[in-house]
């Protein structure tokens, strides 16, 4: 269910805040199906290492992605990623 709200967030929302929380709710969604396949297929911890190096990239995403949103709205003065169509260099 998160994985599928989190999709529908990227594809429906034209803010990059709103983006960026529909690509941590799509992580979340699959950290939890990893858990749960883990827990009753598995039998081991093999899903909750791969949610500990899910939990590690998404923090990565989130503070790259956010440095790139702050540079955005510092040079457009707008989030809406319709509307910045190209970076300036």
């Amino acid at each position: 269910m998160l994985l599928c709200l989190g999709i529908y967030i990227v594809l429906v929302r034209k803010n990059a805040v709103a983006i960026l929380m529909g690509i941590e709710l799509i992580l979340n969604g699959a950290s939890i199906a990893f858990v749960a396949f883990s827990r009753y297929v598995a039998g081991g911890v093999n899903g909750q290492v791969f949610v500990i190096f899910i939990i590690i990239i998404a923090v990565c995403e989130a503070a790259v992605a956010l440095a790139i949103i702050l540079n955005i709205y510092q040079n457009f003065r707008n989030v809406d990623v319709d509307e910045v169509k190209e970076l300036k260099g």
